[in-house]
């Protein structure tokens, strides 16, 4: 490995790597570690913010985190090289990545620092379209997705107030067409299936991480007294079961159909597998800062806006498993009743909890947890009869 990497020259050109074996490489390790910052910055933010205002801003700015990942993820996916032109453009923008976090609550910095990953991102595309002419097609969208974005969050920056969020969110909503007009009119260039799924893995392991720290914040702020304790250990079971739920069974079930059929021309199963992942990871993320909020105050004084945050966040995140299941399917049906019906459930708590007087945070939560942990049971039976099939299956 040594003297492969000794030998390779320091510039070559892209080529297409949709085939062969191929993992995570340290370098989009790395990457990663930027976004942790960005989603524990704007966790903070919203916990001291719980109101409505305050959950539609930390959705948007979560929804332009997520999406810069994917872009330089699914870019990576057919064309990473790991010469010095690429390790360059990509430590760059994850030091934009870092401004990113850096800038949370300043909207003009943030979406200068956003605008950078995109023209980072743009010269990259426009590098592989010189190079790599059988992917052209594929790559001519993406240009074209990526620069209308760029070009309307550099207008955002000259705009104030509505008209700048109207202006951001058309940009992700032209880069978010390129994938899935890539799907129907990129000439069949597929992505490879076993690097997409573990980086998306990845990812939710990154924001699960989020809902591990509000345990421990929560235990260390309360000093290890013994009501936040209990909350803890209770919390701590229900983002297990989250865990379980997504890498044995709902995720790990769009991963099967995504090796199955996501490298066919013309397949929608990686379309439905990635978009999938935008309400399940913002659900854990919502999810991870209602847990800390239930930690701090296990009695019945919880902030405002603490119980859409725990039970909302965790709904969103079986609603988003659900979607992956369903989506990669082919088949709405393939998500009921599991996981479907747990959404119904965790819903219904949380509207208990709103309404119920005399329900406590840690009875709250422990009914939350205890449908997390149930929907796990019922996907491993579901697994086990085989109704669920899996990549382990």
């Amino acid at each position: 490995m040594v003297d492969d990497q000794r030998s390779a020259p320091l510039v070559r050109p892209p080529e297409l790597r949709v085939e062969g074996e191929r993992s995570a490489s340290r370098l989009e390790l790395f990457f990663d570690l930027a976004y942790l910052l960005v989603v524990a910055e704007l966790a903070s933010g919203l916990a001291e913010d719980l109101s409505w205002r305050g959950a539609a801003a930390f959705a948007g700015l979560f929804a332009v985190t997520w999406w810069s990942w994917v872009t330089v993820t699914l870019y990576a996916n057919r064309f990473d090289t790991n010469d010095v032109v690429y390790r360059l453009a990509k430590l760059g923008s994850a030091a934009a990545v870092v401004g990113m976090a850096a800038s949370v609550g300043d909207a003009v910095t943030f979406a200068a620092c956003y605008l950078a990953t995109r023209l980072l991102l743009f010269a990259l595309y426009a590098r592989a379209y010189r190079h790599v002419t059988d992917a052209r097609d594929t790559i001519r969208l993406y240009l074209a997705g990526v620069g209308a974005g760029a070009a309307l969050w550099a207008v955002s920056l000259a705009v104030d107030g509505p008209a700048r969020a109207v202006l951001w969110t058309l940009g992700l909503l032209a880069e978010a067409a390129a994938p899935v007009l890539a799907t129907r009119f990129g000439g069949g260039v597929p992505l490879h299936v076993d690097h997409l799924p573990e980086r998306f893995g990845l990812f939710v392991m990154l924001v699960l991480g989020e809902s591990i720290m509000s345990v421990a914040t929560g235990v260390h702020d309360t000093h290890w007294a013994a009501g936040p304790i209990a909350v803890a250990a209770i919390a701590f079971v229900a983002v297990a079961a989250a865990w379980w739920n997504y890498f044995d069974l709902g995720g790990a079930a769009g991963k099967r159909r995504l090796e199955a059929e996501g490298d066919e021309q013309d397949s929608w199963v990686p379309d439905a597998y990635i978009y999938g992942h935008l309400p399940l990871t913002l659900g854990l993320a919502l999810f991870a800062v209602g847990v800390e909020q239930y930690i701090v105050h296990p009695a019945d004084d919880l902030p405002a806006g603490a119980g859409w945050a725990l039970h909302g966040g965790m709904a969103l995140f079986l609603a988003g498993t659900a979607g992956v299941v369903a989506g990669t399917s082919g088949r709405w049906r393939a998500a009921w009743p599991w996981p479907g019906a747990a959404i119904l459930a965790v819903a219904a708590v949380g509207l208990a909890d709103g309404l119920v007087e005399g329900l406590t945070p840690a009875v709250a939560i422990a009914l939350t947890g205890g449908v997390v942990v149930a929907t796990v049971l019922a996907g491993i039976r579901r697994q086990r009869r085989g109704r669920l099939r899996t990549a382990e299956t």
